[in-house]
């Protein structure tokens, strides 16, 4: 009795690489990034607004509540970027788009370091009262200022070309 063999040919397809030569669209990348940007929402709200959440809120934003809000406000921008790069899939990026992603960085690390500047020792009060204070808050409004910027230099205006057959 003789044995067919049948040869099966596996086409791995990572999900996070596109397929620049059929245009294909990452669909897991752009999940991936919206489900980021809304857990970064919801922990970005849980810091800001924990009385949302049913949870007991001080008279001040404290430490905790700051590590909170700079938590959701990275997966925030980690999600959004995600989901804009994933629209470049069909072409490269441009390079005004390539640099958003690093303004977008930059803004963070500015919200980063505005918000924590009384625990890196900048700040007016010392480390066991640390709380975000009115300059913090403006800090942190620039940073996210910023990070909107870098979003907006992400969009993809034009759509792609498609790709040229070639003989």
């Amino acid at each position: 009795m003789a044995e067919a063999k049948h040869q099966h040919s596996l086409k791995i397809d990572t999900p996070a690489e596109p397929d620049r030569a059929t245009g294909n669209f990452p669909r897991f990348r752009a999940r991936l990034g919206l489900t980021l940007t809304l857990l970064g929402f919801i922990t970005f709200l849980l810091g800001l607004a924990p009385g949302m959440f049913g949870l007991d809120r001080g008279i001040s934003i404290g430490f905790f509540q700051i590590i909170t809000i700079l938590i959701g406000l990275g997966l925030l921008a980690w999600g959004a970027t995600l989901t804009l790069g994933s629209f470049w899939a069909a072409s490269q990026k441009s390079l005004m788009a390539d640099f958003g992603s690093r303004v977008v960085a930059t803004g963070y690390v500015i919200c980063v370091f505005t918000a924590l500047a009384d625990a890196f020792g900048f700040g007016t009060n010392r480390l066991p009262d640390i709380f975000l204070g009115t300059l913090q808050s403006r800090g942190v409004l620039i940073g996210m200022g910023i990070i909107l910027v870098g979003l907006l230099m992400q969009i993809r205006f034009r759509p792609a070309r498609p790709p040229k057959a070639r003989p």
